[in-house]
């Protein structure tokens, strides 16, 4: 279908997505009088958190694994009715009260898929985006840059196994009920917080329910002395390695030894991979309700061999092996890709260009939305503050064209590619933070 070509619009940014973090920077554009147009897939704001979105990974069962007052935005808390562990669609009415109460709606176009975005030169000289609209007609802009923030969640990692299965196979992405495990024998491939929570649904429909890992976890409950647990870290700031003894400590009281369950000791510290927050599996575990396998060796029709030399039958294998990043829409050399992930100064700002940037492409424990809100600010303020010429602003551009270092905090994060955008949150709240009071901001 011919492109409809878009009046120019050099002083405006194209906006990627409405999920938590679009509508967190749309939020900001708006507040510091930055023109730009939103992009949405979805005929609605949500992500993944909306289970109707044409790409969300969403579950009926999920619910966050961090509590509310530890995610939500500062300037707009979730009610008192909401759960402490809020649902997904406890979520998505969040967010779309949040795009109603910030006026947010009428800056997206929605069921649009971007198809391309291309820069017109160097950076400054603008940028050619196509798009998608809901009747299929395709049309195309020009804007002053591009802001990518269409998630991280969306494409799944799906591994490949030697031989065959002849049972159902599935990923995460694709699980939606779980009923779709009534009757059948199950095995649910990696134990991450995905993994373990429907694990859990599987062993109340399925007929029998295993669990595959290729290396241990450090689970974490949702609640130490009655209060969400990631509520009771941070109110004394310690160095690592003594927050890991005292943090190993205090799992050791209130979950004991995961491996008298068959569950295999993490080769790593506690940090350098993601907990899981899951209060269930142990249980469930210690009642024999699930077996512990290792990693999987072959597949011979219905038979599971392991690479301990056992085997095993199922009707149906679920994969929750993860997501890679995503970025369909733009050549891999624009986003400076090293390894498993651009690499970006803060996780968002290319070293080099001025006019593009990747939104939400970071994750910490406990990070929660607020400090995606505060990536946000910076953002902003770095444009507003390159057109003034603040000096804040040319020093930050000074710093990320010399080359940087991703804000681990000297953490030795595992060589995942989930693992690949990781940040220490304390080092990176300061940098982050920092540099919205350097360009005028009052940071939180």
């Amino acid at each position: 279908m011919t492109a409809q070509q878009a009046a120019p619009q050099e002083a405006c940014f194209a906006l990627i997505g409405a999920g938590p973090m679009g509508l967190a920077m749309a939020k900001v554009l708006k507040e510091q009088g930055i023109a730009f147009q939103g992009f949405e897939l979805h005929s609605d704001v949500g992500g993944l958190w909306d289970i109707d979105g044409p790409r969300s990974t969403m579950y009926e069962t999920a619910h966050l694994i961090s509590s509310k007052k530890m995610t939500e935005f500062a300037d707009f808390p979730m009610p008192e009715h909401v759960a402490e562990y809020p649902s997904h669609r406890e979520l998505r009415q969040y967010f779309r009260d949040f795009a109603q109460n910030f006026g947010l709606y009428e800056h997206y176009r929605f069921n649009s898929e971007v198809l391309s975005a291309e820069p017109l030169g160097k950076s400054g000289e603008g940028w050619r985006l196509r798009w998608r609209d809901g009747e299929g007609a395709e049309h195309e802009g020009v804007f002053a840059g591009v802001m990518i923030a269409n998630g991280t969640l969306s494409e799944p990692n799906r591994p490949r196994f030697e031989g065959a299965f002849t049972g159902e196979m599935m990923h995460a992405c694709d699980y939606r009920d779980p009923k779709v495990f009534d009757g059948k024998r199950v095995l649910i491939v990696g134990a991450g917080n995905s993994g373990c929570d429907i694990a859990v649904d599987a062993i109340h429909h399925g007929l029998s329910c295993d669990l595959s890992m290729r290396r241990g976890y450090y689970f974490v409950p949702k609640y130490v002395f009655g209060k969400p647990a990631d509520t009771m870290g941070g109110l004394i700031k310690l160095p690592m390695g003594l927050k890991r003894k005292i943090d190993g400590m205090i799992l050791k009281w209130f979950v004991g030894d995961p491996q008298k369950y068959g569950f295999p000791k993490p080769d790593y510290q506690l940090y350098e991979s993601h907990p899981v927050v899951n209060s269930l599996i142990l249980f469930h575990a210690g009642h024999g309700d699930i077996t512990v396998r290792p990693d999987i060796a072959r597949l011979d029709g219905k038979t599971v061999h392991y690479v301990d030399g056992t085997s095993a039958e199922y009707d149906l294998i679920l994969t929750a092996t993860g997501y890679l990043l995503h970025y369909p829409f733009i050549d891999r050399e624009l986003l400076n890709w090293q390894g498993d992930a651009p690499h970006l100064y803060l996780n968002c700002m290319h070293p080099e260009r001025d006019d593009l940037f990747v939104l939400g492409m970071v994750e910490a424990s406990g990070l929660g939305w607020q400090g995606r809100h505060e990536q946000a600010e910076m953002i902003a303020r770095y444009i507003n503050g390159l057109k003034s010429g603040a000096a804040a602003a040319k020093a930050i551009q000074a710093e990320k064209a010399k080359g940087f270092a991703r804000e681990t905090g000297g953490t030795n994060y595992l060589k995942l590619p989930r693992m690949a955008y990781y940040v220490d949150k304390a080092s990176y709240r300061k940098a982050v933070t920092g540099w919205i009071r350097k360009l005028g901001g009052a940071a939180q």
